[in-house]
């Protein structure tokens, strides 16, 4: 009989996640960590730490009041990295102790140390100084997240070059900064520095600013990153990268268009590799694909049956909410009581300002040749709009053009990661136009576009359609 019914190995929202659901059903749950702290990425070096981050960013520059009380405001003292940081380390704090306390409350044990697979039942753990632990386990949930890809061009032993892990860490903000990598942990990163008033280029391959959100906004994302003081170079990679030895001279980014790019450092953002290294997946049969990310099927469930893995382990989304619901997910499944994942999942941008979808967008409708129809709301003309003095905000809702039912719905503007929310909802449920019709919303709310957007894609139902 196995020691344990599920070994965790990982503690970040992935790993809580399934610990917790398989704590609840009754079952002996273990969970190794690595590092010295619960929390994984999530609660140190990624979602929650680069969030604060914004908060901070907004709030030194006093960028939100901006000209809207008649006078302009400008950072509201010498920001240092003590004040920049601050809040970022109490709320890391504050994360770290409840995950420690959700667990303990759930009775799942937690051990500290490497774990790796010693065959398709056992996990060995593995710390400094301590002999090593066997653990035997019915399920195995692999929850080890990801770490920052490094570029073998950057020379990240120096303390001008950062990952998007390291860049929490700064010795002092930045005179000026290329981040490298337009994807959204670079758009969020490029858009804190430009709000405290640093010089700011942002690079990527890519021709368009975030694929794979609608075409309207990311154009409109793109003028606002502009807008912010964003110098924009899309379609460009980095050839060559000059360091002088002796700062504070500048550094030198020769771009494939020729460009020569200078700052005082830059930022890679190029993506994540999942942490599967080392793991002895492949060993028991466990198939991994690009970067090292697990290969699952519909449950999470890898080609080893008690196997699953979750989480930036598995790719994309690569989501802290959805990472969450995967485990929840595969847990459920391992032990026999199956549930699915919502086929809809929110997206949010936690760039200046915020963008946030769900569902479909009006390109994959074309696409799959579905009858639509768009409706929009813009922030200015929304009363709680005006007063907050959100002049660029965008809510867009796409119906179907003969049910009304709700297909795709996308925000643009203070408060859109919230926002979205409402019309997530609206979708899982099957709602849609006659939902946002006969709903009430309170005076003066931004969910009160929901009803503006409904009203406008209702008296012109070809609007919308391009």
């Amino acid at each position: 009989m196995a020691e344990w019914d599920l070994v965790v190995i990982g503690s970040g929202p992935a790993g809580e996640s399934g610990a917790v659901q398989a704590a609840r059903m009754g079952k002996r749950v273990v969970v190794v960590e690595k590092e010295p702290v619960l929390g994984g990425t999530a609660a140190n070096t990624g979602t929650l730490p680069s969030k604060t981050l914004r908060e901070t960013a907004l709030y030194l520059s006093g960028y939100r009041a901006r000209g809207l009380y008649g006078v302009e405001t400008t950072l509201l003292h010498q920001a240092t990295v003590s004040d920049f940081l601050y809040r970022e380390r109490r709320v890391k704090d504050m994360e770290r102790l409840r995950i420690g306390q959700n667990l303990q409350r759930h009775g799942v044990e937690v051990l500290q140390g490497v774990g790796s697979l010693e065959d398709a039942h056992t996990v060995v753990v593995r710390r400094e100084g301590q002999p090593e632990r066997r653990l035997t386990a019915s399920f195995i949930l692999v929850a080890t997240g990801s770490s920052p890809y490094r570029p073998p061009l950057y020379p990240f032993g120096d303390d001008r070059v950062h990952d998007s892990d390291e860049v929490l860490e700064l010795a002092e903000l930045p005179r000026s900064i290329v981040v490298v990598g337009g994807g959204v942990i670079g758009c969020e990163y490029a858009c804190m520095f430009a709000a405290l008033g640093i010089p700011v280029t942002l690079v990527d391959a890519k021709k368009e600013l975030l694929p794979f959100l609608d075409d309207e906004f990311s154009a409109l994302l793109a003028q606002r990153m502009s807008a912010l003081g964003i110098q924009l170079r899309f379609g460009h990679t980095v050839d060559a990268l000059h360091m002088p030895e002796s700062p504070p001279a500048l550094l030198q980014l020769t771009l494939s268009g020729g460009e020569v790019l200078e700052a005082h450092q830059v930022l890679v953002a190029s993506g994540r590799t999942a942490n599967t290294a080392g793991l002895g997946l492949e060993e028991v049969g466990v198939r991994l694909g690009t970067r090292g990310h697990v290969e699952v099927g519909a449950t999470y469930q890898t080609a080893v049956p008690h196997l699953y893995a979750v989480g930036d382990a598995i790719g994309f989304p690569a989501l802290a909410s959805t990472s969450m619901e995967q485990a929840r997910v595969a847990v459920l499944h391992a032990f026999g009581a199956p549930q699915t994942l919502s086929p809809i999942l929110p997206y949010g941008i936690y760039t200046i300002p915020e963008v946030s979808m769900a569902g479909e967008t009006e390109e994959s409708l074309r696409a799959k040749g579905i009858p639509y129809v768009a409706g929009r709301a813009p922030f200015s003309t929304n009363p709680r709009g005006q007063i907050i003095g959100e002049q660029h905000g965008l809510l867009k809702l796409l119906f179907h053009r003969e049910s009304w039912k709700l297909l795709g719905v996308h925000v643009l503007g203070e408060l859109a990661t919230e926002l979205v929310h409402v019309g997530l909802t609206a979708m899982v449920a099957g709602a849609g136009a006659q939902l946002f019709m006969e709903t009430c919303f309170n005076y003066p709310t931004l969910s009160e576009a929901y009803k503006t957007a409904t009203h406008n894609a209702l008296l012109h139902p070809a609007s919308g359609t391009r």
